[in-house]
């Protein structure tokens, strides 16, 4: 037979993906290689709660309030008004998704992807089947790379697919201590040290019965575990057990082009959509799966394979400037110790408390306060160029 489309990944943008396809009637199959877990923190939106339709069973735990760590151990709590940043834990989280995408009508497919294989009426998929150890192919029209950081898809089918930037990743998921001095089941840390990591940041972030503590970096040589450990002891969590340890690139910048002008489209981290400075990828990489899925419905419909790039154009209409903002924010502030201290600095201001979660719960710049935006610009202004001292509020 000859699939409408093959989705290659199964993670949270490659589920939705294959889900809102057989959802619209399309022969879809979902090939993923199961076992994979990703190391992510875990956060999700009210936004995406709301477009993907997240049952409350998915959420471990419903923070209320974040706490930036400053280099010099300052911390600055923010706290989430009117509402909730919600906690998944991806090894339910993705197997939900699949599961769900399967009710919906996709073929689920365990296996590993090989190769692709392009012929003048169809596409070839071939992998290796996870049970049997067989190599088999799937026959398609189109094809959704959702295949993570370091695609093979990506690499092999669009231009600059071989060269993403990209953080590595490490977190240690721990069983949860109650509430102590320093742990708060109900809070967020992200610790901006240069100890921790000299370029992005560490986290511990609550799950619940669980904690994912781990941290971030694109610098060579820095010995990740080591650094979790180091946070781990600082969080007062070394004794805490340790039920899983997880690492894995993170793109942090949407690739220019997403398809190859004829059969496939990359969608999630394989085409680079996790948020610069934040990191985030989760929203993301749903949205970037739900984009995936609208341009390969209308190249069905049309036969045209040039609107395989309106996954790119949908979503980079939607979340361009916030991807903007975040990477100079990134490039300011991630630089040097004092730079993250001056950062944390800010965040003591109402006004970047109130509009960074205004953005961050709904996906979108706030442009209801523009004094508020100015009164931040000055305030950025003096800190960049040291008209005010590190440690200023």
């Amino acid at each position: 037979m000859i699939y409408d489309c093959v989705v290659v990944g199964g993670g949270p943008s490659g589920a939705t993906a294959a889900e809102d396809l057989a959802r619209s009637g399309r022969i879809v199959a979902m090939l993923d290689r199961a076992g994979r877990i990703k190391p992510c923190g875990g956060a999700i939106p009210p936004r995406l709660i709301a477009d993907f339709d997240i049952p409350d069973a998915q959420i471990v735990a419903k923070i209320t309030t974040a706490r930036m760590i400053s280099p010099t151990q300052r911390a600055v709590d923010i706290p989430i008004e009117n509402g909730f940043v919600g906690m998944v834990d991806r090894e339910h989280f993705d197997e939900f998704l699949r599961n769900r995408a399967a009710k919906a009508g996709a073929t689920r497919i365990t296996g590993t992807f090989q190769s692709i294989e392009h012929a003048e009426d169809h596409t070839t998929i071939v992998y290796r089947d996870k049970v049997t150890g067989s190599v088999e192919r799937l026959h398609t029209k189109y094809v959704i790379g959702a295949d993570g950081a370091r695609s093979n898809l990506a690499r092999a089918e669009v231009p600059g697919g071989d060269r993403i930037p990209y953080v590595i990743a490490y977190h240690e998921i721990i069983a949860a201590p109650a509430k102590t001095a320093i742990y708060d089941p109900m809070r967020c840390d992200v610790i901006y040290d240069g100890k921790i990591s000299p370029d992005f940041y560490g986290w511990v972030f609550p799950h619940g019965a669980h904690a994912s503590v781990g941290m971030g970096t694109g610098v060579d040589g820095v010995d990740l575990k080591a650094a979790t450990t180091a946070l781990r002891a600082a969080s007062g969590l070394t004794d805490c057990e340790t039920i899983r340890k997880e690492g894995a690139p993170i793109p942090l910048k949407p690739l220019d082009k997403w398809d190859n002008g004829r059969d496939v489209v990359l969608a999630g981290d394989a085409a680079g959509v996790v948020a610069p400075s934040s990191g985030e990828g989760i929203y993301y990489a749903m949205v970037g799966g739900r984009v995936a899925a609208t341009a390969v419905q209308a190249a069905l419909t049309t036969g045209r394979a040039k609107d395989l790039m309106l996954a790119r154009k949908l979503f980079m209409k939607e979340h361009k400037t916030v991807f903007k903002v975040l990477r100079s924010m990134q490039d300011a502030y991630y630089k040097s110790d004092e730079r993250r201290e001056r950062f944390v600095s800010l965040c003591h201001d109402v006004d970047v408390q109130k509009l960074t979660f205004e953005a961050y719960m709904n996906k979108k710049l706030v442009a209801a306060r523009p004094m508020a935006h100015i009164k931040i610009g000055l305030k950025n202004l003096a800190h960049l160029t040291r008209l005010v001292p590190a440690a200023y509020t």
